[in-house]
């Protein structure tokens, strides 16, 4: 294993970092919703190399399906609460600092099925478009099969029964 193909090519660095205010609102979801998504850092802002999303669950707040995606991984990092993580083989109790890696293809899904809210960090790598996913979701309950198949399709967000 090596470090990647260099990408910088100046000598003397440059002042590009992104910061995000704690206090910063979250770009789905308001007070009182069951699930919340605050984008950390975005495909577009660090050149396709990974998305960083903090999400935020109510209490018994659902999830996705089981599920699986082709070209991304997704990790999950839990900040608070208990988040239900499916790791592909069974469900876990995820608590704070606990930590899942789902490859490519792994089977996985989440849920919070306590009586307190729970946060947690989802990373994707490498980055993709999943602004557009997260912001259009609750808009899938209202299409057609095919519709709905047209849009998991163009997400990598393939389920399983």
């Amino acid at each position: 294993m090596s470090y990647p193909k260099q990408v910088y090519f100046g000598d003397r660095g440059e002042i590009n970092a992104h910061f995000l205010p704690a206090d910063t609102a979250t770009n789905v979801g308001g007070p009182g919703d069951e699930m919340r998504i605050r984008y950390l850092a975005t495909s577009d802002i660090t050149h396709g190399e990974f998305g960083l999303y903090r999400v935020m669950l109510g209490a018994k707040a659902g999830g996705p399906q089981t599920h699986f995606h082709r070209t991304i991984s997704e990790s999950f990092f839990i900040l608070s609460g208990t988040v239900r993580l499916f790791n592909g083989e069974k469900w876990v109790d995820a608590r704070e600092g606990d930590f899942l890696l789902v490859p490519q293809g792994g089977l996985h899904a989440f849920r919070n099925d306590s009586d307190g809210p729970a946060e947690m960090l989802l990373l994707f790598t490498p980055g993709a478009p999943r602004e557009e996913f997260f912001e259009q979701m609750s808009e899938m309950r209202d299409a057609t099969d095919a519709e709905r198949a047209k849009f998991f399709d163009r997400h990598d967000q393939y389920f399983v029964d």
